[in-house]
């Protein structure tokens, strides 16, 4: 399997404070061979938080499709 690479943009649909979590729109797209573009929702303390997950989603969700050139 070879490495998955993505980047990910984050808009903020609720802010964080402190009293609770924020809720963010998180658009990742991925390099050849992985070039797909998925978008979350997620809830996170932050915008770094919400794009770490989104990252972290996107490459389990790439590493379960079939191997691509193999």
């Amino acid at each position: 399997m070879s490495q998955v690479l993505a980047s990910a943009i984050v808009d903020v649909i609720r802010p964080a404070t402190p009293q609770r979590i924020g809720n963010f729109r998180v658009e990742v797209w991925g390099k050849e061979p992985y070039d797909y573009v998925r978008i979350y929702e997620i809830m996170a303390k932050n915008d770094t938080i919400a794009a770490q997950e989104g990252i972290r989603r996107f490459v389990a969700e790439m590493e379960q499709l079939p191997a691509v050139g193999e």
